[in-house]
């Protein structure tokens, strides 16, 4: 298993990057990773996070701050000092050689003995099981065995630190929910740390310890999935992470711990209070499609509110309910495919209903009718 520990294993201090002295694409980056843990760097394209992957493995400098790794600065070390393995989403393999001699060139420039570099190869091919396939070229696997012979290499001279750029990008969605498993057990198996970029937020749910989320190149939040997932701190992190409905409204009651949003149909929602917390603003109340429900005849929910029914969609093992607030707000609703589906009629009239824990009450992170 995994051992989490050993605080400060590797250190983002106040990172910053920049390429033209003006705009930071990097804005004071700061992480703590822990030895043995899978930290995922999650963003949209251009957030940043590759550029920290990049300044981490020494192919970019740093504008200003510092990474320490096991409490020693690496920040102008050259790349070939830092002890780290990569994986990249175009395998970066080596076309004229077989696999073994891919998997062996790692240990060869580290000037092993060759009794061990013979032994290390094959326990690492039969680890990624790929055991009969060392005399083979990589034009000769498919994508996912090259994808295993790339993570291989990266963990035969055993570094200190893996890190990982979209490395399932190029691959077909079974493949990568395949390859999402195989890394997940060799993680679990062997221990290593791993900082993982992906724009991909389900490979980043399923996979990491802990996720840090990118927008224009600052840190929104980082957490364990199930927090990032149930509890996001902001408007951008709720819509980036999963799939949510977001209601508009004004802010008309404040406590410690819940936030009330009056929304266009008049109803005033009970939910918990993120970072809208100023009474009479503008602002979104969050839930996820799953979190909210049809009411039902008997319901022990602290929050509801109508809309009108517009469509509904067929999807197998669930149906999607489509509603409309009077302001045109949609939302949708997912319900269990199920003999207590309901039926609805077109500009019917419906309460649903959510807990007051499920719900978030968050500034404006897009435009928001008046």
């Amino acid at each position: 298993m995994t051992a989490v520990g050993d605080d400060g294993f590797l250190e983002f201090d106040r990172v910053q990057k920049s390429y033209d002295q003006q705009t930071l694409v990097v804005r004071e980056f700061n992480l703590s990773v822990t030895r043995g843990e899978f930290v995922t760097l999650l963003g949209p394209s251009g957030s940043g996070k590759s550029t920290v992957l990049m300044m981490l493995a020494g192919f970019e400098s740093l504008t200003s701050g510092d990474i320490r790794l096991q409490g020693r600065s690496i920040a102008r070390m050259a790349p070939y000092k830092r002890d780290i393995g990569m994986v990249f989403q175009n395998y970066a393999l080596f076309p004229h050689m077989t696999i073994a001699e891919n998997l062996a060139y790692p240990l060869k420039i580290r000037k092993r003995p060759t009794a061990e570099i013979r032994s290390k190869v094959q326990e690492y091919l039969d680890l990624v099981e790929l055991g009969a396939f060392g005399n083979r070229t990589p034009a000769q696997l498919s994508g996912g065995q090259r994808q295993r012979v790339a993570l291989a290499r990266a963990l035969i001279f055993a570094p200190r630190l893996v890190l990982m750029d979209e490395p399932l990008g190029a691959l077909d969605k079974k493949l990568r929910e395949q390859m999402q498993l195989e890394i997940t057990r060799l993680h679990k198996q062997l221990g290593f740390t791993v900082i993982y970029v992906t724009h991909d937020q389900t490979e980043a749910l399923t996979m990491s310890n802990r996720i840090a989320v990118f927008n224009a190149g600052v840190v929104q939040q980082c957490d364990a999935p199930d927090v990032l997932y149930e509890t996001p701190s902001n408007g951008f992190v709720a819509d980036f992470i999963g799939e949510n409905n977001f209601l508009p409204g004004e802010l008309v009651g404040l406590t410690d711990d819940v936030a009330e949003v009056r929304i266009s149909s008049g109803d005033v929602i009970r939910t918990r209070r993120a970072d809208a917390d100023r009474l009479g603003m503008r602002c979104q109340v969050s839930v996820r499609p799953e979190k909210l429900f049809l009411m039902p005849s008997d319901h022990a929910f602290d929050t509801k509110f109508t809309a009108r029914f517009t469509n509904k969609l067929y999807v197998g093992d669930f149906i999607r309910y489509f509603f409309a607030l009077p302001d045109g707000t949609e939302l949708v609703v997912k319900v269990l495919n199920d003999l207590a589906a309901p039926d609805y009629s077109e500009g019917q009239e419906v309460t649903l209903v959510a807990a007051t824990k499920d719900c978030s009450a968050f500034a404006p992170h897009r435009p928001v009718p008046e």
